[in-house]
């Protein structure tokens, strides 16, 4: 699972960054600007959005998100406690709010919580689909009950097909949220990819399931 840290405060950011990278993959911005960015790109399983930040605030970057129809669950993380940013920010779509100072154990649990309530994770840190299980913190599969192998990458991509199955998924969505922003490969390794695990799906039947969406990206069947 991918989450993006929009903070502006570079120590902070790189703390809450070290953090979440216990259990997820974490991608960060310092300003409105590039957050916004980011976050459009519509990869991330969910946003931790500070309120007050250069460029421009996590209010007007939210309330952009939502009228793009882009619905990740948002974590506002402030400074400011007072009762009008708390219901500012949930009118605008937000789905929780954590004040600075805060300490780590909760932010992670508020973290979970937000995927739980997305349907992103399961109290077991398991995803579901027809007879295929992920197990998140081992990065275990299991399909119709007997242990899959599987890289990190493939996990990572079957995970994301799963967390969208009947979405359509463009290849530079899969890219950007598998190999990331920053990575040195191609688009094309995501052909490789798909088709490695398809193969890898095969015995069981479920390679069928990933569609190819001509001149896009793919599609998991929905469940």
């Amino acid at each position: 699972m991918r989450l993006l840290v929009v903070e502006d405060n570079v120590p902070l950011l790189e703390s809450i960054v070290e953090i979440l990278s216990q259990e997820f993959e974490v991608d960060s911005a310092s300003d409105g600007e590039e957050g916004l960015f980011l976050a459009a790109q519509n990869i991330y399983d969910a946003i931790v959005l500070d309120v007050m930040l250069p460029g421009m605030d996590g209010f007007e970057i939210l309330k952009s998100l939502r009228s793009d129809s882009i619905q990740t669950p948002v974590l506002f993380l402030t400074a400011r406690d007072s009762l009008e940013d708390r219901v500012k920010g949930l009118d605008y779509g937000g789905d929780d709010y954590l004040t600075k100072p805060f300490q780590a154990p909760e932010l992670q649990a508020r973290i979970r919580a937000l995927l739980r309530r997305s349907g992103s994770l399961t109290t077991e840190h398991t995803l579901r689909y027809r007879g295929i299980e992920l197990h998140g913190k081992d990065q275990d599969v299991k399909v119709d009950g007997k242990p899959l192998k599987l890289t990190a990458k493939q996990y990572e991509l079957l995970e994301y097909m799963i967390q969208n199955s009947g979405a359509i998924l463009t290849k530079e969505q899969i890219y950007d949220r598998v190999w990331g922003f920053d990575s040195d490969t191609t688009i094309a390794i995501v052909e490789v990819f798909v088709h490695h695990l398809r193969k890898k799906l095969e015995p069981f039947g479920y390679h069928e399931d990933i569609k190819t969406v001509r001149g896009v990206g793919y599609r998991l069947k929905e469940q």
